[in-house]
C-alpha cells in the first residue's frame, strides 16, 4: 500500500493531519504505461470517511519493471485538463453533483478582429448595408476541464447575449480557476480569441461552517491581452489574448453574474434570461463620471530613438489614441525626440513644461469596494515593513528588550489597524451584491479574529522565533483578503509609443490611485510622485534578448470622480497647470524658397502634428468656459535644440574628402563638394573645421582606415549621390571619397553648457527640417530637405471651473474626412510649467559585486556597472577577467534638475538603476544583471545621516546573478555640499565613514592539491598553479610539475597579511583562480571558483596554545583536569587515579580542540556487556595478570559455524542465524543504514581536514548548469591580527599537516549483500555481479553473478594497490549479467578515499571493540591500538601516552585503568595483551570512525536521482608507511554443507480404513509418501494392500540427499524456475520432512489419510508404543513452546512411533494413524562410508532390511485370482458354497426321484417286471 499524508507544519504532531489517501500498488501498475500521471487525489480523513474532502494532492507515480524507462513527469499547465475525470477518490467518500449558474447578459468596447476588406468593396460599389462592427464574438465558459459556449452575435462589438449558461461539477472540485474566454468567430479561419479573464474560486467562496458558496455579481468583468489595434498581418502578442503572460492591453468586458447549485445536475445546459431579470440588473449599470489625471516630470532611459516618443495614458478604452472609435481625449504627451544622456540611454527633454493629460471615463461607483482593498493594503505595507525591522533586529542580535518592544509596538499597530471600520455601501450610491455582503462578513470577523489573536501574543510571547512566525501567519491571512474578485474598473495602462507603433506599457490597478477623502481608504499612489519602469509586451524582452528598460517614468497619477477633481489641482502647488492650444505650420521648398504649395506639400499649411486634420491658427475657437491668454508663440521642440554631441564627454568628428575625374583623366578634388558629411551634405575642409565652443581637440586629422578602403583609405563609386562605394579601384569609377576622423573632449563646465542650451532655445526659429513629411525631422536644415515645420502654442485660461477644454475648430466642410478629423483630433495639449527646476548632485558609491556570471569563455567576465540617474548615466571603470570586481569608485552626477517639491522628492527619491555587463572588445557588451535602489536625500548638507553600503540582489530575467555592494545619496545642489571624495588616478573612490571599516586579517590558505580535472583545449591539465584573489591581494602557489605524479603542492601553504573588512557584511569574496603552466609560456585559466563569505572559516587563534589539531576550528580551552593520589590499594606505585565524569557531546567537541585534552571514559564497560537475556559476559583475563578461579574458567572452544557472518547477524538482530555467537556474548559491529560520511553531521563528510571546492569554466548559460571542471582540496583559516605591526603574529592554526606527498595504499573492499535492487530481467529478477574501479586497476565478478536475486548476497573481498590521491575516487557498480548482450549497469556508488584517509576521525579502519589475536574478531589493522593511540596524542599536541605496568596509561592529564573498563569480565583465549586492550579501549572513548559496515544507495546516470537499491560494505585503506595490514576478514558467504537423511519407514499403525471392500470390509491400501519441502524428490513406499485393521508393514528405506547450513539452520535448494532458465535460483529453507499416509485406488484419485510434518531442527521425540502415540505429542500453534523439541543434527537418529493426523471441516486436528520409523542424518563422508540404499536395494546396509512380513491377505485381487478366491470369497462364504453345494445335491436327487418315480410306481402298481 501506498500511503499519502499532508500535515499541517504549524500544529502539534499528534493533531497536524489534514488528510490521507491509500491505494495499491497494484493499481499504479495495471494503469497505462504502469502509471499514474499528474493524478488528483482526494484527500479525506482516515477516521471518517463520511467528513468530506479535506483538499486534493496532484502526483505522478510508476512502477518501473526491467527495463522499463521512467515516463515524463513534467508538469505542464494545461487549463483543459478535465479534473474531474482525472480524479482518483478513495472508498466511501463522495462528492455532491451541483453547477454553477453563469447569467451572460452584455459586452461593451470589444476590439475590432475582421478585414474591412469586403465592407470597403460594398461601399466602393455601394452595395450592401450600412457600415457594420467588424468583430463577431461568443463567451465560452470553463471550468475542471468542462466548458460552454455561448451565442454567438454577429458584427456586433456591444453584444447582449442575455443567456444563462449552467456548468455541471463534482462538489467540491480541486479546480481552483473559473476561466472566462472571449473568441471572435471566422468562418474560414479558426477562431481568434479576444481576451481571458480568470476568476479565483477562492476568492469568491469561503470554507468552513461559517462560509459560502460561489457567488459573483451582477458585475462586469475586464479582459486584457494584446494592444487593441487591428492588423491583418499576424499579432505577434496573440498569446496575450489565450490568458499567457500579463495582458497589455484592455480588451472589453462583460456583465455577468454567477451563482452555485448543489444537489444535481443541470437539466439544459443554456437557456435564455428572461426580461425580468434583465430589467433588474439595470441598476447596477449606473455609471458616473471619473477623471483620471497624469503629470509626467520626466522620462529617462529610453531605448526607442528611431522616432518621436509619445505616452499615452488610458483607462479601461478611454484614452486609445489609435483606436478611431474612441472619442477625442488629450490622453497623450506631445511627440518628442530622445537626447542621449552620456552614456547609453535617451531621455526626453521636456524643460521647464512637463506634459500632462486628462481622461474623462464612466464607470459603475464601486469605490467601497476599492477603498475596502487599499485599507487592507495600507494595514499589510505596515506590517510587513514593520516585521522586516523586527527582523534585521533579529539578525543583527540586537538586545532582547528590544527586539520585545519592537514586537509589542508592531502587535499593537496591527491590533489598532485592525480595528478600523470597514467602508460600507452607501445607499442610492452604491449597488451592493451577494458576495459584498458575505465578504465584508468574512472580512470583519477576520479582523476580530486577528485582534484576539494579536493581544494573546502580546501577553504570552516568550520566545521571539515563534512570535515571528505566527506574525507571518496573520500577514498571510491579511494578504488572502486583499483581493476583490468584482473590481469592474479597467486597470490604468500606460503606453509608450514610438512613431505609431506601441513599444512599452504599464499597468496600474485603479484602486492605487482612487482618491478618497478619508486618507486611509485612498490609493497608495493617488496624487504622489511614483517612479514607473515600463515593460516590453509578452515575453518580447526575452524572445529577443532585450535586457534594456524601455523607459522609465516619474508621475502623479489621480483618478477620482469629477466633482472630486479640484484636489488634483490643490496637490499641484509646485507648478502652474496650463492648457494650450497647438498647431503645425507647414512648408516646402521649391527652387530654394520655401512655400506653402508645391508636389512635396503634402500636408496642409496649417495642421496637427500627423498632418491628417486642418488647423488654422484663426478657426480655433476657444471652448466655452476658455478665454485666450496672449497671443501664438512659436515652441519650438526642445529636442532639436540638442547638437549631436549633446550628453557625450568625448566626440569623434568626422569629414569626406571627395574627388572626381573625367574618364582617362587624373583624380582632383570634386568641384561641387569637396569635402562632405556621411549624408552627402556639404562641408567645410577638415582645417576649417569649426570646434565648439568648451570642447578642445584630442589630436590631429587622420585617415580612418577601419573600414572598407584600399591602403591610403579611399573607396570608390560611380556617382557620388548614387552611393555604392567600394574599396578597389574600376576605370569606370568617377568619384571617390576619403574618411577623416578626429575626436574632441569637452572642457566646458555643465553650467556653461546649459546656460549655452538656453540662449540657443531662446534665439531658435523653431523651425524643423526633413526630406519629406512622413520621415524624421531636424534642427539643422540639410541639402536633401524639402521640408519643413514649425510648432505654434496659445494658451488658454478656464473662466468657468471644471469646464470642457475640447476645442470646436471651425472647419469650411469641403472635406468629409477633415471634418472626421476634427472630431477626432480637437484635444489641447495640457503642460505643468515649473519656474526653474531644483538642482541636486547624487553620489553613486559604487563598491564591489560578488558572484557574477561568467560571461566570456574563460568562465569570468570583464565587467563594468552602468549607473543610470534621471536624465544622465555614467559608468566604472572595466575590471578584466573577474566575477567578483572591487570597483571601489564613486560617480559624481553633477547638475541634476529635477522638478517639484524638494519634500516630495524626500519621500518618493527617484530610483537609480545600476546595470552590469561584460565588457567584449568585439561585439556589443553582454548583460549580465540589473538591480534598482534608491538614494538617501539630504536637503541639508549637514545632514548627519550616512548612506551605509548594503548588499542589492542583480536580478538577470527574474533570476539571481550575483551581487551589488553600494550606497547613494542625493544632496540638494548648494554652496555648501561636502568635500569631493579622495582619488585613485583620475578617478574618485568611496570616502571613508562609508567605505567599510578595515582590520589586518590573516587568512592561512591550504591549497592541498587538484582534482578531477578535465581537459582544456583538447589538453590534459598537467601543470596548474592557484591564484588567491581577496580584496586586491593575490598570492598563488607554486607549480605541480605533473599531476599524474602527484596531484598535490609541495608547498601547500599559503598566508595573506591583508587588511579587510571588519564586518563579515561587507568581506570580499575569494577568488579562486587555476591556471595551467604550458608550452611557449602559455598559462591558460582552467578554472574559477567564487568563495561568497569565509565565515565558516573563521578562528580564535587566542584560543590555541602551542600546536593544534590541524584540520579542525579551534574551540575554547576546557578547565584542566586536576590528578589526584589514589588510594593504597589502587595500583601499583605511581599510577593516579581520578574521577572521569561524563561529558555530553558539546564538551567532548571542545575537549578534543583544545590542548589540554580530555578523554572522556566510558561511562558504561565495553566489554563485557552482552544484550539481554545473554549468558553472562565474556572471559576477560583480570588486569594484574592473576589466576582466576577454575570455576571462572570457559574453554573457548568456537564452533565452526562462528564465522564472520555470525558476527553480522548478531549486529543485524537476526539471532536466529548466530545463536552460538550470541550466546558467547561476542562483540558486534555497527551497522548504518546511510554512508559512512553521513552517519556523523560532526564529521562533516570527512572534509574536516579540507574542503573540495568546484572549479568552473566557460560561459554561464540559462538553459544549462555551469560545467564543472575539477576540484580544489584546501581549506582556509580566517582570524584578526594585531594592529600594532610590531606586535608578534600569533601562532599559526594549520601546523602538523601530513605530508602532501602521494601514498601509496592498499585498499580491500569488502561487499556484503545488495538489497532491493531495480529487476534487470523480465522475469522481475536480474543477475547480478559487482564491478569495481579505482584508477586504472577494475575487478569484474562476471564469472561469479548471483543468478536469479534482487537481493543478492556477495560475500567478496576486493584487495587493491594504488596510490592516493592519484586516484582517489572509488567506484563500485552493480551490474546485471546478461549471455548475449552487453552487461547493465544497475546502478553505482562512489567514495571518495583520500577524504577518509585524511580526516582525523580515522576513517582509514574501523576500530573493533576489542583486541583479538584470534577469531572472527581478530585485529586486521596495520597498526595497533597502542601505536594508534600514540598517533592522535601527536596529531593534538600531546605527550605521547605513559603506561603504568601493564594496566594503567595516562594520556594528556587524565589516567586511565583496564580493570575500568573490564569490570567483571571472564578470560578469553583470543584477547590480545592487556596493554594493547587498554589502548583500545582509550582510543574508542576518542570520536574516531568504530568497525563498521555502511549502506549506500545505487544510482544510474539513466534515472538519476532515482535509487536503484541499496549496498552493503566496508572499505579498509592500510597506507604501506605504516607496515603491512593484518590478515583479511573472511567473509565468503556461508557454503551449505552436504547431508543425507535416510528415513526408513517400518510400519504403520491405527491408519484409518477409508474403503469398504465388494465384500462389505473396511480396507485400506496403505502407502507412505516422504519429501523435504521444498526439494523435488518425493518417494513413497510399496503398499500394503489390503489392510484390515490399519496396520501396515513395510521396512522401505527414503533417502534424501540435501545441502544444509548448520550454522543459519536452513537447507539450501538450487533449481531452475522454469525450462528455460540458465541458470538455478537458491533459496534458503527450513528442512522440514514431511510424510503423508495415504489409500491407494486403482481407478480413480488416491485418498489422502494422514500427514505428519518434522522440523529437522526442532522436532518432537518420537515415542517407544503406538499405545503412546498421540496427537499432545506434536506442537500446535496454540501452544508451540509446551513441546520439548529436538534437533535431529545433534542426536543424529531417531526412531520410534509419530502421529498423522488430518484436519476436520472445522479446523480441528484428527488423528489419522501412527507410522513408526527411523531418521538418520548423516553427512555426505559418512554416507560413503557407511552406504545405504533406497527402499531395499543394494546396497542394503546400514541396517539391513529385509521384506516384511504381510499377512497373506495382503496382495492385489486382479493379479492373484487363486487367492482372491482363497482369502477374500471362500473364507468369507464358505458356508454358502456348502448350503449351495448340499442344496444342489438335494435338489438332484428330487429330480431324480421325480424323474423315476412314475416308472417304478407304473411297475409296482401293475407288478410289472423289467425284462
Amino acid at each position: 500500500m501506498v500511503d499519502f499524508q499532508v500535515f499541517n507544519s504549524r500544529k502539534l504532531r499528534s493533531d497536524s493531519l489534514i488528510g490521507s489517501f491509500k491505494f495499491d500498488v497494484g493499481a499504479v501498475f495495471d494503469a497505462a504505461q504502469h502509471s499514474i500521471l499528474h493524478k488528483w487525489l482526494l484527500l479525506s480523513d482516515p477516521e471518517d470517511s463520511m467528513a468530506g474532502p479535506k483538499g486534493y494532492l496532484k502526483v505522478c507515480a510508476s512502477v518501473l519493471g526491467p527495463g522499463d524507462q521512467a515516463p515524463s513527469f513534467k508538469v505542464e499547465d494545461d487549463d483543459s485538463e478535465d479534473i474531474e475525470a482525472n480524479l482518483l477518490r478513495p472508498a466511501g467518500v463522495s462528492l455532491r453533483p451541483g453547477y454553477f449558474r453563469l447569467r451572460l447578459f452584455k459586452g461593451e468596447d470589444i476590439p475590432r478582429m475582421d478585414s474591412a476588406f469586403m465592407q470597403g468593396v460594398k461601399k466602393f460599389f455601394k452595395i450592401g448595408e450600412e457600415k457594420k462592427e467588424l468583430v463577431d464574438p461568443y463567451l465560452i465558459f470553463s471550468f475542471a476541464g468542462k466548458e460552454l459556449k455561448s451565442e454567438t452575435k454577429y458584427n456586433n462589438d456591444h453584444p447582449d447575449w442575455n443567456q444563462e449558461m449552467r456548468l455541471g461539477f463534482m462538489f467540491p472540485s480541486m479546480c481552483e480557476n473559473i476561466k472566462l474566454q472571449m473568441f471572435d468567430w471566422d468562418r474560414i479561419t479558426d477562431d481568434d480569441a479576444i481576451g481571458t479573464f480568470h476568476l479565483p474560486i477562492s476568492q469568491i467562496s469561503s470554507p468552513g461552517e461559517s462560509g459560502f458558496l460561489p457567488s459573483f455579481g451582477p458585475c462586469f468583468v475586464n479582459f486584457y491581452g494584446a494592444p487593441r489595434e487591428f492588423s491583418d498581418l499576424a499579432d505577434e502578442f496573440e498569446y496575450l489574448n489565450l490568458g499567457k503572460g500579463e495582458g497589455a492591453a484592455y480588451r472589453g468586458r462583460v456583465l455577468i453574474e454567477m451563482s452555485t447549485q448543489l444537489g444535481e445536475f443541470p437539466e439544459v445546459p443554456i437557456d435564455e434570461i428572461n426580461n425580468d431579470e434583465v430589467l433588474r440588473i439595470q441598476k447596477f449599470m449606473r455609471r458616473r463620471k471619473y477623471k483620471l489625471h497624469a503629470a509626467f516630470l520626466s522620462s529617462t532611459m529610453i531605448s526607442a530613438v528611431d522616432a518621436p516618443v509619445e505616452f499615452e495614458v488610458s483607462i479601461g478604452n478611454y484614452g486609445n489614441k489609435l483606436d478611431e472609435y474612441v472619442d477625442p481625449c488629450a490622453s497623450t504627451t506631445q511627440p518628442t525626440n530622445a537626447v542621449f544622456d552620456g552614456s547609453y540611454y535617451y531621455f526626453l527633454p521636456w524643460g521647464d513644461t512637463k506634459p500632462c493629460v486628462v481622461i474623462d471615463s464612466h464607470w459603475e461607483d464601486i469605490s467601497f469596494r476599492l477603498e475596502t482593498i487599499n485599507l487592507i493594503n495600507g494595514i499589510v505595507t505596515k506590517l510587513e515593513a514593520n516585521l522586516a525591522r523586527v527582523n534585521v533586529a533579529i539578525q543583527s542580535k540586537q538586545p532582547i528588550p528590544e527586539q520585545a518592544q519592537l514586537l509589542i509596538s508592531l502587535l499593537d499597530e496591527l491590533v489598532a489597524d485592525c480595528g478600523k471600520p470597514l467602508p460600507e455601501p452607501i445607499t442610492g450610491q452604491h449597488q451592493q451584491t451577494d458576495l459584498d455582503r458575505l465578504t465584508r462578513e468574512y472580512r470583519q470577523s477576520e479582523f476580530l479574529y486577528l485582534v484576539g489573536e494579536a493581544s494573546k501574543l502580546r501577553d504570552n510571547a516568550t520566545i521571539m522565533s515563534e512570535a515571528v512566525q505566527e506574525v507571518e501567519g496573520y500577514l498571510a491571512a491579511l494578504r488572502n483578503m486583499s483581493h476583490e474578485p468584482q473590481n469592474s474598473m479597467p486597470d490604468v495602462v500606460i503606453w509608450m509609443i514610438s512613431g505609431e507603433d506601441r513599444i512599452a506599457y504599464c499597468r496600474i490597478p485603479a484602486n492605487e490611485l482612487l482618491y478618497s477623502s478619508n486618507p486611509e481608504y485612498a490609493g497608495k499612489n493617488c496624487g504622489k510622485l511614483q517612479t514607473l519602469l515600463l515593460k516590453y509586451p509578452g515575453f518580447k524582452a526575452k524572445k529577443d534578448n532585450k535586457y534594456e528598460i524601455p523607459a522609465m517614468l516619474r508621475i502623479k497619477l489621480w483618478l477620482g470622480l469629477e466633482k472630486d477633481e479640484m484636489e488634483w489641482h490643490r496637490m499641484q502647488t509646485e507648478g502652474e497647470l496650463a492648457v494650450f492650444a497647438e498647431t503645425y505650420e507647414n512648408q516646402a521648398t521649391i527652387l530654394g524658397n520655401w512655400v506653402t504649395r508645391g508636389p512635396t506639400m503634402t500636408r496642409p499649411k496649417w495642421s496637427d502634428n500627423t498632418g491628417k486634420m486642418k488647423l488654422p491658427k484663426d478657426k480655433f475657437a476657444p471652448p466655452p468656459g476658455w478665454k485666450w491668454l496672449g497671443d501664438w508663440y512659436v515652441s519650438p521642440e526642445l529636442s532639436l535644440l540638442f547638437e549631436k554631441d549633446s550628453g557625450h564627454k568625448t566626440f569623434l568628428e568626422d569629414v569626406f574628402e571627395c574627388h572626381s575625374r573625367i574618364p582617362g583623366m587624373a583624380w582632383g578634388p570634386s568641384s561641387s563638394r569637396p569635402y562632405t558629411d556621411i549624408k552627402g551634405d556639404e562641408s567645410v575642409a577638415k582645417d576649417q573645421f569649426p570646434l565648439p565652443e568648451g570642447w578642445k581637440w584630442d589630436d590631429t586629422w587622420e585617415v580612418d582606415l577601419n573600414r572598407a578602403c584600399d591602403e591610403d583609405g579611399w573607396e570608390y563609386a560611380v556617382e557620388a549621390t548614387l552611393g555604392g562605394y567600394g574599396a578597389v579601384e574600376k576605370t569606370y569609377h568617377l568619384c571617390r571619397r576619403k574618411r577623416w576622423v578626429r575626436s574632441r573632449t569637452m572642457v566646458m563646465d555643465v553650467k556653461q553648457q546649459k546656460k549655452k542650451e538656453k540662449q540657443k532655445e531662446a534665439a531658435s526659429e523653431g523651425w524643423e527640417y526633413a526630406p519629406l513629411f512622413n520621415m524624421q525631422f531636424h534642427a539643422k536644415e540639410r541639402k536633401m530637405d524639402l521640408v519643413r515645420r514649425r510648432r505654434w502654442h496659445r494658451k488658454m485660461v478656464a473662466e468657468v471651473p471644471g469646464a470642457s477644454c475640447f476645442f470646436n475648430v471651425q472647419t469650411d466642410g469641403k472635406d468629409d474626412d477633415d471634418d472626421k478629423y476634427a472630431a477626432a483630433m480637437t484635444a489641447p495639449r495640457m503642460f505643468l510649467t515649473f519656474k526653474k527646476p531644483n538642482k541636486y548632485q547624487l553620489r553613486a558609491y559604487v563598491y564591489q559585486a560578488r558572484d557574477l556570471m561568467a560571461a566570456d569563455k574563460s568562465g569570468l567576465s570583464d565587467p563594468y556597472a552602468r549607473v543610470c540617474f534621471h536624465t544622465q548615466s555614467q559608468v566604472t571603470e572595466k575590471l578584466k577577467k573577474t566575477l567578483c570586481p572591487t570597483w571601489d569608485q564613486t560617480l559624481l552626477f553633477d547638475e541634476v534638475e529635477i522638478h517639484g517639491d524638494p519634500n516630495d522628492l524626500q519621500r518618493q527619491p527617484p530610483k537609480i538603476v545600476i546595470e552590469i555587463f561584460d565588457h567584449d572588445q568585439f561585439g556589443e557588451n553582454e548583460f549580465l544583471g540589473r538591480v534598482s535602489a534608491e538614494p538617501i536625500v539630504k536637503l541639508d548638507p549637514s545632514d548627519p545621516r550616512v548612506p551605509a553600503l548594503q548588499w542589492y540582489e542583480i536580478k538577470r530575467w527574474n533570476s539571481y546573478a550575483g551581487e551589488l555592494l553600494a550606497s547613494f545619496e542625493l544632496y540638494a545642489d548648494t554652496q555648501d555640499l561636502p568635500f569631493y571624495p579622495p582619488k585613485r588616478g583620475e578617478l574618485y573612490i568611496v570616502p571613508s565613514g562609508i567605505r567599510p571599516v578595515m582590520q589586518r586579517t590573516a587568512i592561512e590558505v591550504l591549497s592541498w592539491g587538484m582534482r578531477n580535472m578535465k581537459k582544456y583545449q583538447l589538453a590534459s591539465v598537467t601543470s596548474p598553479c592557484v591564484e588567491f584573489e581577496i580584496g586586491g591581494h593575490m598570492l598563488k602557489t607554486k607549480v605541480i610539475k605533473d599531476t599524474k605524479k602527484s596531484p598535490n603542492y609541495d608547498e601547500p601553504l599559503l598566508f595573506f597579511d591583508v587588511l579587510l573588512p571588519k564586518e563579515e557584511l561587507y568581506m570580499p569574496p575569494m577568488n579562486i583562480k587555476v591556471r595551467d603552466h604550458r608550452q611557449f609560456g602559455r598559462k591558460p585559466a582552467v578554472g574559477h571558483c567564487v568563495l561568497k563569505s569565509l565565515e565558516e572559516f573563521r578562528v580564535n587563534p587566542l584560543a590555541i596554545e602551542g600546536a593544534t589539531d590541524d584540520s579542525q576550528k579551534p574551540q575554547p580551552p576546557t578547565t584542566e583536569v586536576q590528578i589526584e593520589p589514589a588510594a593504597a590499594d589502587a595500583g601499583p606505585p605511581g599510577e593516579h587515579v581520578i574521577d572521569m565524569p561524563a561529558t555530553d557531546g558539546a564538551t567532548k567537541k571542545e575537549d578534543e580542540e583544545s590542548v589540554n585534552l580530555l578523554i572522556d571514559a566510558p561511562q558504561e564497560p565495553v566489554l563485557g556487556s552482552a544484550p539481554e537475556g545473554t549468558p553472562a559476559a565474556p572471559a576477560v583475563p583480570p588486569a594484574d595478570g592473576t589466576p582466576v578461579p577454575a570455576v571462572a574458567q570457559v574453554e573457548d572452544t568456537l564452533m565452526t559455524e562462528m564465522d564472520w557472518w555470525s558476527k553480522y547477524y548478531a549486529s543485524t538482530g537476526d539471532l536466529e542465524k548466530c545463536k552460538q555467537y550470541v550466546e558467547k556474548g561476542y562483540e558486534t559491529i555497527q551497522v548504518y543504514d546511510k554512508e559512512l560520511e553521513n552517519v556523523n553531521p560532526d564529521h562533516n563528510g570527512f572534509n574536516d581536514f579540507c574542503s573540495s571546492f568546484e572549479l568552473n569554466r566557460g560561459k554561464d548559460s540559462d538553459d544549462e548548469e555551469s560545467d564543472v571542471v575539477g576540484e580544489l582540496k584546501g581549506t582556509f583559516r580566517v582570524y584578526p591580527l594585531p594592529g600594532d605591526p610590531n606586535i608578534p603574529l600569533p601562532d599559526k592554526v594549520l601546523v602538523n599537516l601530513p605530508p602532501s606527498t602521494p601514498e601509496p595504499c592498499i585498499i580491500r573492499v569488502y561487499v556484503i549483500k545488495a538489497m532491493d535492487l531495480q529487476p534487470g530481467d523480465p522475469s522481475g529478477l536480474a543477475d547480478p555481479f559487482l564491478s569495481i574501479r579505482l584508477g586504472k586497476a577494475k575487478i569484474d565478478t562476471d564469472d561469479n553473478y548471483v543468478p536469479n536475486s534482487i537481493n543478492p548476497v556477495f560475500g567478496n573481498m576486493f584487495e587493491l594497490e594504488e596510490t592516493l590521491p592519484l586516484y582517489k575516487d572509488l567506484t563500485i557498480k552493480v551490474k546485471d549479467y546478461d549471455l548475449f548482450t552487453s552487461n547493465d549497469t544497475i546502478g553505482e556508488t562512489v567514495i571518495d578515499l583520500e577524504n577518509r584517509l585524511l580526516t582525523k576521525h580515522r576513517a582509514t579502519c574501523g576500530l573493533a571493540q576489542t583486541y583479538c589475536i584470534s577469531g572472527p574478531n581478530q585485529w586486521r589493522d596495520c597498526q595497533t591500538p597502542k601505536e594508534i593511540l600514540e598517533q592522535q596524542c601527536l596529531r593534538k599536541g600531546l605527550e605521547p601516552p605513559t603506561y603504568y605496568g601493564n594496566n594503567g596509561v595516562k594520556v594528556g592529564t587524565r589516567v586511565f585503568n583496564l580493570g575500568d573498563f573490564e569490570k567483571n569480565a571472564v578470560l578469553r583465549s583470543d584477547l590480545g595483551p592487556p596493554e594493547e586492550r587498554l589502548a583500545l579501549h582509550v582510543v574508542n572513548t576518542m570520536d574516531l570512525v568504530p568497525e563498521h559496515i555502511e549502506t549506500r544507495p545505487l544510482y544510474n546516470t539513466l534515472q538519476p536521482g532515482i535509487e536503484q537499491g541499496r549496498i552493503q560494505l566496508w572499505v579498509d585503506i592500510f597506507p604501506k608507511s605504516l607496515g603491512p595490514p593484518g590478515l583479511p576478514v573472511d567473509i565468503s558467504p556461508r557454503q551449505p554443507k552436504k547431508f543425507v537423511l535416510r528415513c526408513i519407514i517400518w510400519n504403520t499403525v491405527d491408519v484409518v480404513l477409508d474403503e469398504e471392500s465388494f465384500t462389505g470390509e473396511q480396507m485400506s491400501d496403505i502407502y507412505v509418501k516422504g519429501w523435504l519441502s521444498g526439494i523435488d524428490d518425493k518417494q513413497r513406499t510399496d503398499i500394503h494392500y489390503r489392510s484390515l485393521d490399519g496396520d501396515g508393514n513395510f521396512n522401505w528405506r527414503m533417502v534424501f540427499p540435501f545441502e544444509y547450513m548448520p550454522a543459519e539452520q536452513k537447507m539450501v535448494v538450487r533449481k531452475k524456475e522454469h525450462f528455460f532458465s540458465l541458470d538455478k535460483t537458491e533459496e534458503r529453507l527450513p528442512a522440514k520432512l514431511v510424510i503423508q499416509i495415504w489409500d491407494n485406488d486403482k481407478f480413480s484419485a488416491d485418498d489422502f489419510l494422514g500427514v505428519l510434518e518434522l522440523d529437522l531442527n526442532n522436532m518432537p521425540k518420537p515415542v517407544k508404543r503406538s499405545g503412546s502415540c498421540k496427537l499432545s505429542q506434536l506442537p500446535t500453534m496454540d501452544n508451540p513452546g509446551g513441546i520439548k523439541l529436538v534437533s535431529l543434527f545433534e542426536q543424529k537418529r531417531f526412531k520410534g512411533f509419530w502421529p498423522c493426523y488430518n484436519e476436520t471441516p472445522e479446523g480441528k486436528r484428527e488423528l489419522t494413524g501412527k507410522v513408526e520409523m527411523e531418521l538418520e542424518v548423516v553427512t555426505e563422508e559418512e554416507a560413503e562410508l557407511r552406504p545405504a540404499a533406497k527402499a531395499q536395494d543394494e546396497p542394503n546396509m546400514n541396517p539391513h532390511l529385509d521384506p516384511p512380513k504381510r499377512p497373506e491377505t495382503s496382495f492385489l485381487w486382479f493379479m492373484s485370482p487363486w487367492k482372491t478366491f482363497k482369502f477374500i470369497i471362500w473364507r468369507r462364504y464358505k458356508w454358502y458354497f456348502f448350503g449351495l453345494l448340499l442344496f444342489i445335491l438335494i435338489v438332484l436327487l428330487v429330480v431324480l426321484f421325480l424323474y423315476s418315480f412314475p416308472g417304478a410306481s407304473v411297475n409296482k402298481i401293475f407288478n410289472l417286471k423289467s425284462n
